[in-house]
Order: C-alpha cells, then sequence, then structure tokens
C-alpha cells in the first residue's frame, strides 16, 4: 500500500490482497495537508449514466400536469415524488432516427440503436451506427479511471433479430464506435470481479468460494494500516463503503448456493438471479460502489431489451412485458401497461435512494451526477418515436437546476438532449447525431 508525502493520501490508492485490487471512496485524508486547498470543500467528479427501458410508456400517464417548476407528477412518476428537487422531467422529445422501413420488429430494434447514438441502424452482415455520448464521455472524461466505463443489462443476449438487422442493435445500448457495440454484462458476479477482482483465475475463485473467504479477508491487514493514518470520520466512511462491498459479495454468494451442487463449474462464474428485483438492485449497487470508489464514472444499464417478453409478478401484473405494450388501444390494457411503467420507475427510485445517501466530495453522488432514464419508444402500439418519455436525475455538481417540467416544440430531436448532456459534463460538441442545436436543462 503506498502512500504519498506531505502526510495525505493518493487519490489513486489501492488496497491490493491475493486476486483483490480494491479502490478507496474519496477520503478528507487525500485532501494536502496545511494547505489552502485542504480548506476548501472536495469538489465531487460530474457523472453520467443512462437506464433504457423498452416499448415505450402509456404517455398520457407519464406525462405530468403544467411545466417549469408548477408541475404535479403524473400517475406513472409517483414513485419519483421524493426525489423532485433532483427530477427535470422532459416533454415532447422525438427519435426521428429510430424510424426505419420493415416490420414493427425493426422499429423496436432501431429505438434502442438510437437511444444514446441519435443515429440510424444500418441493414446489413455487420452492424453500423455511431458512437454514443456514453462512450464519447469515456473518451473524454473516463480515462481518469480505472475503467472507462461500464456497461450493465438485465437480459440475455439475443439469438435472432430478423428484418437483417444485427442482433447488437438491441442487445446494447452502447457503442465505442460505428461498428464497435459494448456488451451489457448481466452477471453481477462477473461485475462484482472486474471492480475488484484482478485477473484471479476461476480456480482460484472456486477455492475461495468453497472456504467461505471474503475478497475483503486478503487486505484486512492493509485496512488496519490505513485506519491509523487517517481521522475518525475517514475510518467511518471506509468501515461502510467496505462492508457495503462485503454485503454485495454476500448477495452473490447467496445467488451462487442457489445453483445445484452437482453443476459443471463453466469458464465464466453463473451467479444471474432469477428475480428481477434482486437481480437490478445487485446492479444498482455495484454501480454505486463503481462510482463511490471512482472506478468508473460512465455507466449505461439496458433493463429490458427491445421485444422482451419478461414478466414483473411483483407489479400485480402477469401479462408479458411486450405483449402488453400492444394494448390494441384498449384502457384496460393501457391502464395494465401503465402498471408496469410505474413498477419500473418505482425500481429505479432505489438507486436515486443509494446514490443520495452516499457522500461524495461537498455533497452527494447524486448532486454530482446525471442519470438518464427514458425509451426511444412512445406508444409501443404504435410504434412510434415521440412524444418520449424521459427523464433526468440529478445536479450534474450544480449544472442542472431539478424540480422543472421542460416542454419542448414539438418533435424536438433527442440528440439536441444529448449534446446538452455532453455540455453539462463540460464535454464541448457542436452537434451529435441529428441535433439541430443545444436544448437548456
Amino acid at each position: 500500500m503506498a502512500f504519498i508525502t506531505k502526510k495525505h493520501l493518493s487519490r489513486r490508492m489501492f488496497l491490493q490482497g491475493a486476486g483483490v485490487t480494491i479502490a478507496l471512496p474519496f477520503l478528507e485524508s487525500m485532501m494536502p495537508a496545511a494547505t489552502p486547498l485542504q480548506k476548501t470543500a472536495a469538489v465531487g467528479k460530474t457523472r453520467f449514466g443512462a437506464i433504457y427501458f423498452p416499448h415505450g410508456a402509456t404517455m398520457y400517464k407519464w406525462t405530468p400536469e403544467g411545466e417549469g417548476t408548477n408541475f404535479e407528477f403524473s400517475e406513472i412518476l409517483q414513485p419519483l415524488k421524493p426525489f423532485r428537487d433532483q427530477l427535470t422531467i422532459i416533454s415532447d422529445m422525438s427519435h426521428p432516427q429510430a424510424y426505419g422501413g420493415g416490420s414493427a420488429t425493426s422499429n423496436h430494434t432501431r429505438s434502442a440503436a438510437a437511444f444514446l447514438s441519435g443515429a440510424n441502424a444500418k441493414i446489413g452482415p455487420q452492424a453500423y451506427l455511431g458512437i454514443t455520448i456514453d462512450q464519447l464521455a469515456a473518451q473524454k472524461i473516463g480515462q481518469d479511471t480505472a475503467m472507462p466505463s461500464l456497461e450493465m443489462g438485465i437480459e440475455d443476449p439475443s439469438l435472432s433479430c430478423g428484418d437483417g438487422l444485427s442482433c447488437a442493435y438491441r442487445d446494447t445500448i452502447s457503442w465505442q464506435s460505428p461498428t464497435s457495440p459494448l456488451p451489457m454484462q448481466n452477471n453481477p458476479q462477473i461485475i462484482f470481479e472486474r471492480l475488484f477482482g484482478d485477473g484471479s483465475t476461476d480456480a482460484l475463485r472456486r477455492a475461495r468460494r468453497e472456504q467461505s473467504l471474503s475478497l475483503l479477508d486478503s487486505v484486512m491487514g492493509e485496512v488496519n494500516a490505513l485506519n491509523k493514518k487517517i481521522s475518525a470520520s475517514d475510518r467511518s466512511r471506509v468501515e461502510q463503503y467496505l462492508n457495503d462491498v462485503r454485503e454485495i459479495e454476500r448477495r452473490i454468494e447467496k445467488v451462487g448456493q442457489q445453483l445445484s451442487p452437482d453443476l459443471k463449474v463453466p469458464p465464466a462464474p453463473t451467479a444471474v438471479p432469477r428475480d428481477f428485483e434482486e437481480h437490478i438492485k445487485l446492479m444498482f449497487d455495484l454501480w454505486v460502489l463503481a462510482w463511490q470508489a471512482d472506478i468508473t464514472r460512465i455507466t449505461s444499464l439496458l433493463m429490458a431489451k427491445e421485444l422482451s417478453n419478461s414478466t414483473y409478478p411483483k407489479s400485480g401484473i402477469r401479462d408479458a412485458f411486450h405483449i402488453l405494450s400492444h394494448h390494441s388501444n384498449l384502457r384496460e390494457n393501457m391502464d395494465k401497461f401503465a402498471v408496469l411503467n410505474r413498477y419500473h420507475a418505482g425500481v429505479f427510485t432505489y438507486l436515486l435512494e443509494k446514490l443520495k445517501n452516499t457522500p461524495d466530495g461537498d455533497g452527494t453522488l447524486l448532486d454530482h451526477s446525471i442519470v438518464l432514464y427514458g425509451s426511444a419508444m412512445s406508444d409501443g402500439n404504435q410504434h412510434n418515436h415521440a412524444p418520449l418519455p424521459v427523464l433526468l436525475a440529478g445536479g450534474a455538481s450544480g449544472r442542472v437546476k431539478g424540480g422543472r417540467h421542460i416542454r419542448n416544440p414539438k418533435d424536438t430531436t433527442m440528440s439536441n438532449l444529448l449534446l446538452a448532456i455532453l455540455h453539462k459534463l463540460n464535454i464541448e460538441a457542436d452537434h451529435f447525431g441529428d441535433s439541430t442545436g443545444v436544448m437548456e436543462i
């Protein structure tokens, strides 16, 4: 464990053990001692996250009444009410590049592709789209962290997609370049070991699990040495952070224990929860830890894929997701679909609560982030792409004022919003996707 002189810790300090490298959250002890900087409140780095849900929403139950600061939460967005001051709800967005010839299936596939790119998915044997804003941000601000970006998913990759469109358009929302889609990892154990492991073999991982050893066991000596050099408040912060790491590890182990002991262990770990809520909350916890430890500042998550027929019994609705989005304009079906939309919004609040309760410099992770939540599909029955269900959460380090409902001119391209997000991340760009200007947020 390396310390630098002048009695403060390196911001790039890690705890290292056998097969383990654990970054630390920001600590007071990382501020240089006896300098003006130490007397200045530490300012957190701005992070960006994006969450995509498919099939659109029941828009008349999504869109708030009123605008500006004088608005009322809609039925679907009611679960988000406690976060009003950190929310910017954006109406009348459109994604023209999500349209295309072919069947309704192609409109679904192009939706996920266009969400963060503002580009139209090309037909052909090789996928061709455009860089997404998360990856542009990763190029600009992600090089200061161990991982430029983190891509997460909930469902398995598609086996076939049809209409001459690559499954990559549906399976990811993150593109490093027009021809480089990034896979969305849906196994929390693999993500955990990417964040906190340093290349230990599958055999070592299995042995550690069989001996009921924690990743933290091999770094406790360094933790004890660290505690002698930091303040009481920093010791408390480190303890809470490591407790969070251990709790996530325990939950992942519990999932693994549900597998049959006779099951042949494959090359990659297999610990994907069967329950949607358990799964996505694990992903959200990993997301927060990755940001807290400054392992990455860019995260994207695919809540479900377009055309997903997952079911969500805890919502009280047992109909399959995609099938229910084809409501045939029947009020009963539209209302049931709205219940699913509200359920997903409620699940999203788990992430917001974690970000809000995690200190970061002079504020919290939610204060210092922009999280885009939405879909590039409007009405799943019509397969149209305007108006879109879209909102932002977080303060972007003071650059975004929440508590607002913004109405745009009808059919404003969402690329104008994507360009605005880049600017709030201090990334200079004159144009993005099919932008026609910069939206004021």
